[in-house]
């Protein structure tokens, strides 16, 4: 009877037993991190900047997925509906997480409590840009545009919720004009329309939009920044024309809900030793990203606060999808 007792008890054991092997064991498959922009845009490159450094780190291929559409809820939602097993990561944008919970009236999900923070990754500079083509030099230049010609002029952004999203509804209100909104599946998309000048401006992403200033393909007009950037420094911001505008961008890392503890940690380690690698955060700096590695803890408390700031300037402003 003991002995049956016994091995009863080690069978029930083995499951428990099992699942601590794997957390131990994790990672040993190939991880997918899920964007939610097309290839070539701000995420996407920033995304692709860290998968050498944090496929190193983790012992395990990182493969992209791209899933474009509805201002990054397509990406959210794929990551929502994956198993907690540590194979499947979102690299969220402020418009998924902390935007579009406003902007939609019907989310079927909610960001902060169906997903698990691992950690924040980085601001990334929007920069108010326009096609060579146009004659526009500054903000007021721009602004006057629209104002002789109400909902002619266009502005196209990577999404719906989206940052660049965002700064065009708040410059319409601030400025009191009437612009059109055009959305496109990711930065890649938008940035080949606007140097085609398919689309008038865009509040781009500095990765995207910074190396078509440079070729002379897209002009600088400003920054939505509070105050001047040191390496921008002849860059008015787009707050001297209209007091108050300001407008950030971020990019956090997350799982799916119900992630264990040891994955969420072993993740975050990866994350901030890629984030703090020299070579890497020099290159994102050249091209306007500040990294910013937090605890998962940090990460989640900020998604708090920035919901709560950004849902009366969203209803405010009048921005829904399109």
């Amino acid at each position: 009877m003991i002995r049956r007792r016994t091995l009863a008890g080690a069978t029930l054991a083995l499951p428990a037993l099992r699942a601590a092997t794997a957390q131990e064991a994790w990672p040993s498959r190939p991880i997918r991190v899920v964007v939610g922009f097309a290839a070539g845009g701000s995420t996407d490159i920033f995304t692709r900047v860290l998968q050498p450094k944090l496929s190193a780190s983790l012992g395990q291929p990182i493969i992209i997925d791209n899933r474009p559409g509805a201002g990054g809820n397509l990406a959210t939602e794929t990551v929502v509906r994956a198993p907690a097993d540590g194979t499947t990561f979102l690299m969220g944008t402020i418009g998924a997480l902390a935007i579009n919970p406003t902007l939609y009236p019907s989310l079927p999900f909610d960001p902060q409590a169906d997903l698990t923070p691992v950690g924040m990754a980085g601001n990334v500079l929007n920069v108010l840009v326009v096609p060579s083509a146009r004659p526009w030099r500054s903000t007021a230049d721009l602004i006057a545009a629209a104002r002789a010609a109400p909902e002619t002029i266009t502005y196209g952004s990577s999404g719906i919720g989206g940052a660049g999203h965002l700064a065009g509804a708040l410059l319409d209100q601030l400025a009191g004009v009437r612009t059109v909104h055009v959305p496109y599946r990711g930065g890649g998309p938008l940035m080949t329309d606007l140097i085609g000048a398919k689309v008038d401006y865009a509040f781009s992403t500095a990765p995207t939009a910074l190396p078509q200033v440079e070729s002379g393909r897209l002009r600088l007009l400003a920054v939505p920044t509070a105050r001047r950037l040191p390496f921008l420094r002849d860059t008015p911001t787009v707050a001297e024309t209209l007091p108050g505008y300001e407008v950030a961008n971020w990019y956090a890392m997350l799982g799916p809900k119900g992630l264990a503890q040891p994955i969420v940690e072993r993740m975050n380690a990866a994350l901030r030793e890629t984030l703090n690698d020299p070579g890497i955060s020099r290159n994102l700096e050249s091209q306007g990203v500040e990294v910013t590695p937090s605890t998962p803890d940090d990460l989640a408390r900020f998604i708090r606060e920035e919901t709560v700031k950004w849902a009366p300037i969203v209803r405010a402003t009048g921005a829904r999808p399109d």
